[in-house]
Parts: structure tokens; sequence; C-alpha cells
């Protein structure tokens, strides 16, 4: 069972994927994700993704989310052929506003992203 964002209704895998739905909304965009964490998680800064997914699943709605897992499908395709890395022929980078005219927050939470996103496929890479 999944749950069903608080404020913008997307559904949610777990209470997990809710936490990070919620918090890296509220980083990137703040306005009503951000303002919905200040007032029913004050500290959601602060926790970590297990911790505020504790806070929120009790303030969030279930709901239903159906998961369907290549084991129980009979098929394993994953899009690649043998030795080729699953993010090969991907595009590197997201197309995103201009830096500039964003916040100065807004960016260093971006290139965060991009660094953890670089480290995690480097990872991947060398396995």
């Amino acid at each position: 069972m999944g749950y069903t964002c608080p404020v913008c209704s997307d559904p949610q895998a777990d209470g997990v994927h809710l936490a990070n739905h919620l918090a890296f909304t509220a980083m990137v965009r703040g306005g009503d994700h951000e303002s919905w964490l200040d007032e029913h998680v004050p500290d959601w800064a602060s926790m970590d993704d297990e911790g505020l997914a504790t806070e929120v699943t009790e303030l969030a709605e279930g709901t239903e989310y159906p998961q369907v897992f290549e084991d129980t499908t009979g098929e394993h395709d994953h899009g690649h052929g043998p030795g080729e890395s699953r993010t090969q022929g991907m595009p590197r980078t997201a197309e995103l506003p201009d830096e500039d005219a964003m916040a100065g927050e807004t960016a260093e939470v971006l290139e965060r992203a991009r660094e953890l996103t670089r480290e995690r496929r480097q990872k991947t890479d060398e396995k």
C-alpha cells in the first residue's frame, strides 16, 4: 500500500517515497509542500527520510499503489545488452532553467543533486 501526497495528491509507493517527495519538492520549489511541512512537521529539514516518513504517513491518506516487478512477469528486459550500463544512451544532464534566474539556495540544491547523481553513476558503472 502507498500514500497520497497530502499537498498535490500524487501517489507515492511507500512512506519513504512520500517523505522524499515532500522534502525534495519543498526544497526545490518551496510553496505549498514547504508550507505544509512547516505546519505539520516543523523540524522536517533536520530529519532523515525514515524519521520524516514516520511523521508524514500518520498524516497522509493510504492508497492502493499497484506495482509490477520483473520477476513476476516472466520477462527480464532491462533495456540494455550484456556489458552495457543501464545509463548508457540516456541523457547525462537534465534540461533546467537558467541557473542565474534561480535563487542561490535552489542552485546549491541542484548542484548537490548533480554531484550525488554523478557519484551514483560512477558506482553503477564500476560494478
